[in-house]
């Protein structure tokens, strides 16, 4: 959700809470939001704005790489970002930030990728995005072939039908062998689903649990290494589900909306890994800050927050989704964040690449 004209007084970090505290100063962005307190990274890359103009539409990203560079649309790359126009479809960029393909595709909100598909015995990377296009809501479905070459691009697939009036978050797992599709409506329904092929390679979906968070919602990020479930209630906070189909709607408030913590509106979910330890990383949009936590223990443990100010690149306001690679991924030897950025300083919306380390030194992750 934009909220480029959404002011909130800047909130202070309570010390008690606050991991990285020397680090940390009040500053207003030159944007239309002000940004709250958070340890200082930089962005390295960023994409062209998207959509026409006037037209600010950049909603959440999704990174992948495979074990080899693949190619799409003619052009070789060590990995792809793909990220949504919420008003027009879907841009797939390259670790440089170069617009690689553009699939005029509607209404899309939230994206995910997920390994673990085969069609006519070739594997595929499932990519799919909640979908408000009028006539088609519920989840659009699309293939990737990473052995293909040539012209070989992104490619619809087919769709999860759904009675969510209006898709907004969504996210992809795998629990054992299964892909499971969990899309989030505006209002807090989760649907989840299992997802295959059928003989003639079609897709296949059967829902496997339904709940309601409460009000308005929309980060999803998934960890099958602890069999969670992790969605921002956007003014209330972000909970822990059971990940699996017959966990039910119980849960747990890992983090309320408090000052200096996570403002509303709680935006956007991703977990990255980092040797033994995983990490879940927030969207504060309401103060424009990257709250995280370790989520390997026995309960998630406050790390800290940082904020992307402007350098080479211009910094970041009023994030709505990101994005976390585990891992080497071309030029970013231990990891990548992508984020969306509200308010680009020329043009529309894009999308900022953070490298992981910048992060960990920032908050003084070992």
């Amino acid at each position: 959700m934009s909220r480029s004209l959404f002011r909130l007084t800047c909130l202070l970090v309570p010390l008690a809470l606050s991991g990285c505290a020397t680090h940390e100063v009040d500053y207003r962005g030159e944007g239309d939001g002000v940004v709250g307190a958070g340890a200082t990274v930089h962005a390295v890359v960023e994409t062209p704005s998207v959509g026409e103009p006037g037209q600010d539409a950049a909603d959440d990203p999704v990174i992948w790489a495979g074990p080899r560079p693949v190619t799409i649309m003619g052009t070789p790359t060590p990995g792809i970002v793909v990220g949504t126009d919420k008003k027009a479809g879907l841009y797939a960029y390259g670790l440089d930030g170069a617009i690689l393909q553009f699939l005029p595709e509607g209404l899309l909100n939230n994206v995910d990728a997920v390994e673990g598909l085969s069609i006519d015995g070739r594997p595929q990377l499932l990519l799919g995005a909640s979908d408000r296009t009028p006539g088609r809501t519920g989840v659009s479905l699309y293939l990737f072939d990473p052995a293909g070459t040539g012209q070989n691009g992104i490619r619809p697939w087919g769709a999860i039908a759904t009675d969510v009036v209006e898709p907004y978050g969504f996210c992809f797992a795998r629990i054992g062998t299964e892909v499971h599709a969990i899309l989030v409506g505006h209002e807090g329904e989760v649907r989840q689903f299992v997802v295959t092929a059928d003989a003639r390679g079609r897709p296949v979906s059967r829902e496997v649990r339904r709940f309601e968070i409460g009000s308005i919602s929309e980060g999803c990020a998934a960890d099958p290494a602890t069999d969670s479930l992790y969605l921002a209630e956007e003014n209330v906070g972000v909970w822990r589900y059971g990940l699996g189909a017959t966990s039910g709607d119980a849960r747990t408030l890992i983090q309320p909306i408090a000052p200096g913590i996570l403002v509303a509106d709680a935006e956007g979910l991703t977990t990255i890994t980092d040797g033994d330890a995983r990490y879940l990383i927030g969207s504060s949009q309401g103060d424009s800050t990257f709250p995280v936590w370790r989520i390997d223990g026995a309960a998630p443990a406050w790390v800290g927050r940082f904020v992307v100010r402007d350098g080479t690149i211009d910094g970041v306001t009023g994030t709505d989704g990101l994005a976390a690679w585990s891992g080497a991924i071309g030029p970013f030897p231990h990891g990548l964040v992508v984020v969306q950025d509200d308010v680009n300083d020329v043009g529309n919306q894009n999308f900022k690449y953070i490298d992981w380390r910048d992060i960990k030194a920032a908050l003084a992750i070992d």
